[in-house]
């Protein structure tokens, strides 16, 4: 009732753990034994630190952080993710230019299902959102190379026009969105919460943000698409599929709802469905496009 496949990896569940969540080591990632699918934590080809702290706040209405991308860099983490149990392994990746794109897919692609280029992190600079669209078609292609699926995960700026470039580069995926560039400030001694200012925003509030992106992407393009952004239950996940998602990211509910988010969305799913008289929850997909 709930299987759904992009580019014929097959998940038990249309629920992936979204990068950057309990997904540093092996063992946190297979304790999420209900998600249809984990993406790694970004990762490079070097070992980087990332930001000084204080890095995350919880702003009341959602998160804000700015970690930096740390990572151990790929020589490091394909050690941690060798005989990793789980059922579908996304490995999400990040460079500066093409050729470090596809330094990484070759050499993480023996270890997992499919590749996520990570090109929105909002506060990475070129790493992230600032990563040149038109070079965008290069990077994807040099990742292709690794012969394994390549999703490309980016932000709510200039998203058609750099899903156009991803598109143009052969992506099998495109992944919307990521956290949205934002800022908090402490009035109590007059400076940002976080050490790097600039940080990114996620939780329950970017939802409709995310539901829009998922909507136009999915009217403009003939490829999958991944919404991610604000879900905590089953219906944000019934109202991303409609919108034209084949499956959805889970990040900050986590944070909300703990790690048993995954065993309870996939339990309310069901309910709905049989509910509402579906056999299948790939006959939601795109419901909203039709209207």
């Amino acid at each position: 009732m709930l299987e759904i496949s992009i580019k014929n990896i097959k998940m038990k569940n249309p629920l992936m753990l979204a990068s950057g969540i309990l997904d540093l080591t092996k063992s946190s990632m297979e304790r999420i034994k209900d998600a249809g699918a984990i993406v790694t934590k970004s990762i490079g080809i070097h070992a980087r630190k990332g930001y000084e702290n204080p890095t995350f706040f919880d702003a009341g209405v959602g998160i804000l952080n700015a970690m930096g991308l740390p990572n151990p860099g790929i020589d490091e983490y394909i050690k941690e993710i060798d005989g990793i149990k789980v059922d579908v392994l996304i490995g999400s990746i990040f460079g500066e230019d093409d050729k470090e794109f596809g330094y990484l897919a070759k050499k993480i692609a023996p270890y997992i299902n499919a590749i996520e280029m990570n090109m929105s992190c909002p506060h990475a600079k070129k790493f992230g959102m600032e990563y040149p669209t038109n070079e965008i078609d290069n990077a994807v292609k040099e990742a292709k190379k690794s012969k394994k699926p390549v999703f490309v995960k980016l932000g709510m700026e200039n998203l058609i026009e750099r899903a156009e470039k991803a598109v143009d580069g052969g992506a099998d995926a495109i992944v919307a969105i990521n956290t949205i560039k934002a800022m908090a400030i402490d009035i109590d001694v007059a400076m940002p919460v976080l050490s790097n200012k600039i940080g990114g925003y996620s939780g329950k509030a970017i939802k409709p943000i995310g539901v829009r992106c998922v909507y136009e992407l999915a009217s403009n393009f003939d490829l999958p698409i991944i919404g991610v952004g604000g879900i905590t239950n089953a219906r944000d996940v019934i109202e991303y599929m409609m919108a034209g998602a084949t499956a959805v990211q889970i990040g900050t509910g986590i944070y909300y709802e703990g790690e048993g988010i995954f065993t309870k969305i996939k339990d309310e799913l069901k309910k709905w469905l049989n509910k509402n008289g579906y056999d299948s929850i790939k006959d939601i997909i795109g419901l909203a496009l039709k209207k």
